[in-house]
């Protein structure tokens, strides 16, 4: 068995072959994880549109299956009522025309809610007020090593990293 970089395990290695190592480590990882994330975006993606067709397929079968419904509905009154087949067709038409009203109350309740929303504004706002916090912060004092008690494996490490 051997460790990814092809030396033998439990041999041996510098701090900058382990560094070295764990680098490359981590940068597989992260670009395993990134073509992990575009395959799942991929598939949700793809699920997504087949359902958006899906609903778009039972939208237009109920969008031609209402003149069907204003039949029956007009017949229904015409059995009920034995009223004149002409009115009966005007008392189907105006129960559409009725929906139709109420449906754009509705939208035009939701549009007014949505137009008064500040929910864009809202985050970009706070986007801000998160980057100015973070331009005023500063890190946290670290104590200076004096230069003759810094490790040597320390100096390793940094030149092999540069």
């Amino acid at each position: 068995m051997s460790a990814p970089d092809g030396s033998p395990v439990g041999a041996e290695r510098s701090i900058g072959q382990l560094f070295a190592s764990a680098t490359a480590e981590m940068s597989a990882l992260v670009h395993d994880e990134i073509a992990l994330a575009k395959a799942q975006l991929k598939q949700d993606v793809k699920r997504g549109a087949t359902s958006g067709g899906a609903f778009s397929a039972a939208g237009a079968v109920l969008i031609f299956s209402l003149p069907m419904l204003n039949f029956a509905l007009a017949y229904g009154i015409r059995t009920w009522s034995d009223w004149n087949l002409a009115v009966c067709f005007l008392l189907s038409f105006a129960a559409n025309v009725l929906v139709a009203g109420v449906l754009a109350l509705i939208g035009v309740a939701f549009a007014k809610k949505a137009k008064k929303s500040k929910g864009p504004q809202k985050v970009a706002a706070s986007m801000k007020e998160t980057a100015v916090v973070l331009q005023k912060a500063k890190p946290h004092p670290r104590p200076e090593l004096q230069r003759d008690r810094v490790p040597e494996a320390i100096e390793a490490v940094a030149r092999s990293s540069s």
